[in-house]
């Protein structure tokens, strides 16, 4: 428990709370820890949500599936402290519209909906700062789906990768994803092999160069206007 206590200090959800009163939210909140293997399915489309999923170590992608069975990868969960699902949570009668898989061996903290609506039972009111804490962060993915909906409303895959090299570029013009061609293409709605030609067009173009899974911008100009 205080590993887990010492990994989600200063994360988004338990920011402003020490390891000692972590774990006392967490003690609180009817608590339990669960692990997946890599491509293992964490929850399917129409699950019910009952819990809040707080990622402790590797990666979850939220997928969904088209008619002819192409996947999409909706949003990628990679940093520890990392929460998703839980927009459901307050959906009555609604489960899951998406389904979430293992990117890589998982280990989730999953805490319980009822702790959401309990009054702190302690001295100081952790659970205030705990629900400040998801309500920060239920913004900024809306923030975060606004900037997705800018990349898919591109009417060419050279803008959307335009779009989503400009938003996730660092202050040295590198975008570093950290997401693999295949990851990329998902998330961006194409084919991989699309996606691959037209990278290889804009490195060509001296637009970008590639470094592995890193992207370096060399034309920033060249990407605002396309």
């Amino acid at each position: 428990m205080k590993e887990i206590a010492q990994k989600l200090k200063n994360t988004k959800l338990f920011i402003g709370l020490n390891e000692e009163e972590i774990l006392t939210c967490l003690k609180s909140s009817d608590f339990n820890i669960e692990e997946f293997e890599k491509d293992e399915t964490v929850f399917h489309v129409g699950d019910k949500a009952r819990h809040i999923n707080v990622l402790i170590d590797g990666a979850v992608s939220i997928c969904r599936d088209s008619m002819d069975g192409k996947r999409s990868i909706v949003a990628i969960f990679n940093t520890v402290g990392a929460i998703f699902g839980e927009v459901f949570l307050f959906l009555e009668n609604k489960g899951y519209e998406h389904y979430a898989r293992a990117a890589s061996k998982v280990k989730l903290l999953k805490i319980s909906k009822d702790y959401l609506f309990e009054g702190s039972k302690e001295g100081k009111d952790y659970h205030k700062v705990f629900l400040g804490n998801m309500l920060s962060d239920l913004a900024f993915k809306n923030y975060y789906l606004n900037r997705k909906v800018q990349i898919l409303s591109c009417s060419s895959l050279r803008q959307k990768i335009a779009m989503f090299l400009i938003q996730n570029m660092d202050r040295n013009k590198r975008c570093i994803s950290g997401l693999g061609r295949e990851e990329m293409a998902d998330l961006l709605n194409t084919a991989r092999p699309s996606l691959s030609r037209e990278l290889m067009k804009m490195q060509e173009e001296g637009i970008i160069e590639i470094d592995k899974k890193h992207i370096i911008i060399k034309n920033i100009e060249a990407l605002e206007n396309l």
